[in-house]
Protein backbone atom coordinates (compact mmCIF):
# COMPACT_ATOMS: atom_id res chain seq x y z
CA UNK A 1 0.00 0.00 0.00
CA UNK A 2 1.10 3.70 -0.92
CA UNK A 3 1.10 6.04 1.40
CA UNK A 4 1.92 9.62 2.45
CA UNK A 5 3.50 10.68 5.12
CA UNK A 6 2.88 14.68 5.80
CA UNK A 7 6.57 15.17 8.62
CA UNK A 8 6.95 18.82 10.27
CA UNK A 9 10.21 19.61 11.45
CA UNK A 10 12.99 18.53 8.76
CA UNK A 11 14.74 21.47 7.62
CA UNK A 12 17.90 20.21 5.61
CA UNK A 13 19.00 16.77 3.72
CA UNK A 14 20.65 15.21 6.86
CA UNK A 15 17.05 15.56 8.26
CA UNK A 16 15.65 13.47 4.67
CA UNK A 17 18.29 11.13 5.30
CA UNK A 18 17.37 10.43 8.99
CA UNK A 19 13.30 9.84 8.01
CA UNK A 20 14.45 7.60 4.73
CA UNK A 21 17.01 5.21 7.56
CA UNK A 22 13.71 5.59 9.82
CA UNK A 23 11.45 4.29 6.83
CA UNK A 24 14.12 1.72 5.89
CA UNK A 25 14.02 -0.09 9.00
CA UNK A 26 10.77 -0.97 9.23
CA UNK A 27 11.05 -4.62 7.32
CA UNK A 28 8.60 -4.25 4.23
CA UNK A 29 9.07 -0.70 3.59
CA UNK A 30 10.12 -0.16 -0.32
CA UNK A 31 10.16 2.62 -2.75
CA UNK A 32 10.47 5.65 -0.61
CA UNK A 33 10.62 9.03 -1.52
CA UNK A 34 11.17 11.90 0.84
CA UNK A 35 10.38 15.53 0.04
CA UNK A 36 11.96 18.24 2.05
CA UNK A 37 10.76 21.33 0.54
CA UNK A 38 6.87 19.41 0.56
CA UNK A 39 7.93 18.06 3.97
CA UNK A 40 6.14 14.33 2.81
CA UNK A 41 7.27 10.91 2.51
CA UNK A 42 5.96 8.61 0.24
CA UNK A 43 6.51 4.97 0.64
CA UNK A 44 5.13 1.33 0.09
CA UNK A 45 4.80 -0.60 2.78
CA UNK A 46 1.91 -2.84 4.65
CA UNK A 47 3.51 -1.24 8.30
CA UNK A 48 0.32 0.56 10.36
CA UNK A 49 0.33 4.14 10.18
CA UNK A 50 0.94 4.11 14.41
CA UNK A 51 4.47 2.32 13.95
CA UNK A 52 5.44 4.48 11.11
CA UNK A 53 4.06 7.06 13.22
CA UNK A 54 6.25 6.06 16.36
CA UNK A 55 9.61 5.56 14.10
CA UNK A 56 9.84 8.86 12.79
CA UNK A 57 8.41 10.63 15.75
CA UNK A 58 11.37 8.65 17.73
CA UNK A 59 14.13 10.59 15.37
CA UNK A 60 12.89 13.89 16.29
CA UNK A 61 10.02 15.11 13.71
CA UNK A 62 6.37 15.12 13.61
CA UNK A 63 3.97 13.35 11.55
CA UNK A 64 0.95 15.37 10.50
CA UNK A 65 -0.90 12.61 8.90
CA UNK A 66 -0.59 9.76 6.77
CA UNK A 67 -2.67 9.17 3.89
CA UNK A 68 -3.08 6.27 1.90
CA UNK A 69 -2.81 7.05 -1.83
Amino acid sequence: MKKKILIEGMSCNNCVAHVTEALNELDDSKNIEVNLNGKYALVETNVKDDIITEKIEDMGYDVVKIENI
